[in-house]
Parts: C-alpha cells; sequence; structure tokens
C-alpha cells in the first residue's frame, strides 16, 4: 500500500523568503512534500488538490490574501491542517486578528532561524505559538520578575483550565463557549504574559502562584468584575 506524503504550503511573493523558509520545514520534515505560492489564489489552487496540505505558512502581505478573511477561509476548508503566518508585522492587533481567524501560531521573520525552527516542532506537537521578535530580545529573567497583568474573569478561566492541560475544545465545552472564542482568549494571554506557548503561559501564572491561589472560576482580579467576559 503506497503511503501518502505529507504536504507543506509555503505562501509569501518573496522566491528568497519561500527557499529559506523550506530548508527549515525540509529539515523538521525530511520526508514531507514542500510547494510553494505567490498568490493566494496560487495556494488555493495546490490546497485543492488531494491530498490536502497538513501544514500552511503564510505570509501577511502577498497579492490576494487578506488577514481578516484569508486565514478564516483556510481554516474553514482545511480544518485539520496546521496554520502559521510567518512575517515581519509584529503588531499585537493583527497576531489577534492572525489567532482569532484560526491559524495556530504566528511567528516573526525577524527571529533566528533555530527558533522558527522550534516554534514550527511545538505548533506540529498541537501547541499555539506566538513567537515576536520582541519576545526573543526580551531577557528570560526579566521575563520572570515582571508582574502578571491584571486579568477578565474570563480570562481567569480559560488561564485555570489550560493550566489543568485542557485542550481547546475542552476547554470551550467547560465554559460553554466556541473554541475559535477560546483560541481569542489563549492568544490575549499569550500576549499578555510575553510567552510563547500555553505551556509557558501556564508555568509563569504558577511561577507567580496564580494557579493555587488566584485562579478560581470566579475571576482573578476583584477590581474588574465589570469587566467584559468575552
Amino acid at each position: 500500500m503506497n503511503v501518502r506524503k505529507e504536504r507543506i504550503a509555503i505562501a509569501d511573493d518573496h522566491p528568497v523568503f519561500r527557499e529559506g523558509m523550506r530548508r527549515i520545514v525540509q529539515r523538521l520534515c525530511p520526508a514531507a512534500v514542500i510547494e510553494e505560492a505567490g498568490t493566494f489564489d496560487e495556494l488555493l489552487g495546490l490546497a485543492r488538490t488531494e491530498p490536502a496540505p497538513g501544514m500552511f505558512f503564510l505570509d501577511l502581505l502577498f497579492p490576494g490574501f487578506s488577514v481578516e478573511v484569508s486565514i478564516a477561509d483556510l481554516r474553514e476548508e482545511f480544518p485539520n491542517a496546521s496554520i502559521v503566518a510567518v512575517s515581519m508585522i509584529d503588531d499585537d492587533e493583527v497576531i489577534e486578528k492572525v489567532m482569532a481567524g484560526g491559524a495556530d501560531g504566528f511567528i516573526c521573520k525577524a527571529v533566528p532561524p533555530q527558533e522558527i525552527g522550534e516554534a514550527i516542532k511545538r505548533v506540529r506537537d498541537g501547541d499555539f505559538v506566538v513567537l515576536k521578535a520582541s519576545s526573543h530580545m526580551a531577557s528570560p529573567a526579566r521575563a520572570e520578575r515582571d508582574p502578571i497583568p491584571p486579568l477578565t474573569p474570563r480570562q481567569a478561566e480559560v488561564l485555570r483550565l489550560l493550566a489543568e492541560g485542557m485542550s481547546n475544545k475542552e476547554i470551550g465545552r467547560m465554559l460553554d463557549i466556541s473554541p475559535f472564542t477560546v483560541r481569542i482568549h489563549v492568544s490575549a494571554l499569550l500576549r499578555l504574559f510575553d510567552v510563547e506557548t500555553r505551556a509557558a503561559a501556564a508555568a509563569k501564572a504558577a511561577l507567580a502562584g496564580l494557579t493555587h491561589s488566584v485562579l478560581r472560576s470566579d475571576g482573578v482580579t476583584r477590581d474588574r468584575k465589570d469587566a467584559s467576559e468575552q
């Protein structure tokens, strides 16, 4: 029986960047078939042939692509694929839109190739990753000293369940919200804690004592009970 090879798609209108990403991905996934596209229409054309790609790497500025629409369209059409934005746009609002649209990760092009590779591994292991240039430059010692920012009650609930090891689907069922809404909250927590992964957010919360003393289902910050839960 012939085993179908995994397909991975890289979409960017800069051939030099596509070649660089291809090298990184090929080292991680030597058996995969890696395909390239310079426009969103070209990406859809190759993605709609069987078997569908298991992973997409997308720039955020290339012909036919819209942050607000295209990621959500890909997520709807390819629900089982991993979607990772790789861009020089290192803006929190844009990253939030990317993750809310259904991406599994955001990686800034400015970080070293080795760290890009490590972030890709984490996505393939099922984690959500936000790797910004500012995160790469931050001192780990400083990150441990930084105070935990105030959280809304809903963010507190999500963090509590995340720290218990629940998946987005499990958290969504527990809180009666959609997995995409959970994804938005997880993305916000990664940015608030200035970390790259769910595990790092849970670890930082544990170091601060939140998982035992503060993370109750009725919220973290008593002075912010009127904050929006969504």
